[in-house]
């Protein structure tokens, strides 16, 4: 089975076109989903969310909290889960305690094992070498040390936050690797590192290749 990452724009869990799409690539009648709320500081109102949304969806959801951590096996948990979201919110600060617990290994590997990695704004820059984010100031500036699952950079929220788009241009001008930027609710699937189909549940969702020379739309399909 390829590894495969669908990464999301942004308010993925506010579309269950995308749900829907994402547990139809797990292949199971009730796939088991962990979600990953590191980014927001495990906010239990975020964890609420996740429940609310996949309520009354075919699936067996959990999660994983890491700032009052109660699972010894991490690496087994993430292992044995079909899909893995991953949640917004601070991606330096996630990626340093994912670090430090030995999520990024794991994942490392549930990726290896086919589970679909999966998730928005942090969670879509986590998968990538670098992208934009919000993690250092209230100015948006460059992140370098993303897990690396996936080449080049990534830009979300690229319709719904103004400084999205210029800032991601004036990095790629000043060196950070070329990407994809992504809308909210559109989400790119990535197959072996591959970039398979980009995903709307929105008519007017859109996708960007950018490169120092600009902008370069990407044929998007508008989920049904």
């Amino acid at each position: 089975m390829p590894g495969r990452i669908v990464a999301c724009g942004g308010q993925q869990l506010f579309f269950p076109a995308l749900t829907r799409y994402l547990f139809d690539l797990a292949g199971r009648a009730r796939p088991k989903i962990l979600f990953l709320p590191t980014a927001s500081g495990d906010d239990p109102a975020y964890l609420l969310t996740f429940y609310q949304a996949l309520a009354g969806v075919a699936c067996e959801p959990s999660h994983l909290l890491l700032f009052n951590r109660t699972v010894d096996d991490i690496g087994g948990l993430i292992r044995s889960q079909d899909v893995v979201m991953v949640g917004g919110g601070n991606t330096a600060n996630m990626l340093a305690i994912w670090r430090l617990h030995g999520v990024e290994d794991a994942l490392r590997n549930a990726y290896r094992n086919g589970t679909i990695l999966t998730g928005w704004s942090a969670g879509c820059i986590c998968w990538f070498e670098a992208g934009i984010t919000d993690s250092f100031t209230l100015e948006l500036g460059p992140l370098r040390d993303g897990l690396k699952l996936l080449k080049g950079s990534a830009c979300p929220h690229y319709d719904s936050e103004e400084r999205r788009r210029p800032v991601y241009a004036r990095e790629i001008a000043a060196g950070l690797p070329p990407g994809i930027a992504l809308d909210d609710g559109v989400a790119a699937r990535y197959e072996d590192e591959r970039l398979v189909e980009i995903v709307s549940a929105r008519s007017e969702g859109r996708a960007f290749r950018v490169d120092a020379s600009g902008e370069h739309p990407l044929e998007v399909r508008v989920l049904g």
